[in-house]
């Protein structure tokens, strides 16, 4: 659910993936400020992940959160996304740019170092992923990503997203870098939590420590 002002500070993205159910998501949304949702398609067949995909973007777009399918360009057509995300390399990504970027956002993610970011960067993606999904297993976040994002952020006008960790307190580290988005996944969607209380306190967590942007 997103104000009509969004705040000025590092905000939430969502990664749902296959597994969770459609009302996870809908009680997650429910929770506060989330700026988008990435529907990773690991794990399941194409049929599968599109009716995952056709249920979750209905109820997020209905929210006002925008919905970008990662690395199913069919499935991102079919179900009306806003965006795709590219896991791949700079070939793959500049194909995406050139076929789809004139109608729904294009994301990039997968780059390890600086060059390999710079590079990525090259091809003018709406925003550039440092993290990868399903590997938020530890409480923190990788000391990596959290390095490659207070770099980027620093240098590059691209908007970055951090994976936080599987703590929903580490959202305050990537915060703290100065990228304009955090990622959470296992730390919302993980078994035994509640969706909903879990974007809640992240949104709270963000209003107390997270630095502003300047206007």
């Amino acid at each position: 659910m997103n104000p009509t002002t969004p705040p000025n500070r590092c905000r939430i993205v969502l990664i749902a993936p296959p597994t969770v159910a459609p009302q996870q998501v809908e009680a997650a949304l429910a929770g506060g400020d989330v700026a988008s949702l990435i529907l990773p398609g690991e794990g399941v067949d194409e049929a599968s992940f599109q009716s995952f995909a056709e249920k979750v973007v209905a109820a997020a777009q209905k929210a006002g959160v925008a919905v970008v399918v990662a690395g199913d360009t069919r499935v991102a057509g079919r179900v009306h996304a806003d965006g795709i995300h590219i896991e791949g390399n700079k070939e793959e990504l500049a194909e995406a740019v050139e076929s789809y970027q004139q109608r729904m956002m294009v994301g990039a993610g997968g780059a390890k170092t600086r060059d390999d970011a710079l590079e990525l960067g090259e091809e003018r993606p709406d925003y550039i992923f440092f993290g990868r999904f399903g590997y938020d297993n530890k409480p923190e976040p990788h000391s990596r990503n959290l390095s490659l994002g207070e770099w980027w952020s620093e240098m590059i006008e691209i908007p970055c997203i951090v994976m936080a960790g599987s703590d929903i307190a580490s959202v305050e580290a990537v915060a703290a870098t100065g990228v304009e988005f955090v990622a959470l996944s296992s730390a919302v969607f993980g078994e035994g939590i509640d969706p909903r209380e879990a974007v809640a306190r992240a949104n709270a967590l963000l209003d107390e420590t997270a630095p502003r942007f300047e206007e």
